[in-house]
C-alpha cells in the first residue's frame, strides 16, 4: 500500500519501488518515450503533467476514502452503515502544474 502522505510503498509490499526518489525509472522513461512519440507536451494545457497529476489526484483520493471507510467501492460490507460511498463529483484543483 502507498502511503499517500509520503508517497513511498510500505515495507511489507511484494514490490519496492526504485530509484533514489521513489520512482521507477524505467516507467518514467517509457511515459516520456509515448508522450513524445504521440505528439504530447510534458507542461501546459493538457500536458503530460497536468495529465498525469490528475490521475494520481484522483487515484490517491479513492484509495483514502477506500481506507477511511474500511471496504472497497461496490463492497457488500458498506450496506446499511450509515457511512458509506455516496457519489461523486468533479472539482477543479489549482497545482504547480495548473488546474486539474
Amino acid at each position: 500500500m502507498i502511503d499517500m502522505m509520503s508517497g513511498v510503498e510500505n515495507a511489507e509490499d511484494s514490490k519496492p519501488l526504485t530509484g533514489l526518489d521513489g520512482l521507477d525509472e524505467q516507467l518514467v522513461a517509457q511515459l516520456l518515450s509515448r508522450a513524445k512519440a504521440s505528439g504530447l507536451k510534458l507542461t501546459g494545457e493538457g500536458g503530460m503533467l497536468q495529465r498525469l497529476t490528475k490521475r494520481l489526484l484522483e487515484s490517491a483520493l479513492k484509495d483514502e476514502i477506500t481506507d477511511h471507510l474500511g471496504y472497497d467501492k461496490h463492497d457488500p460490507a458498506g450496506r446499511g452503515t450509515g457511512n458509506s460511498r455516496n457519489g461523486t463529483r468533479s472539482k477543479t484543483v489549482l497545482t504547480d502544474v495548473g488546474l486539474v
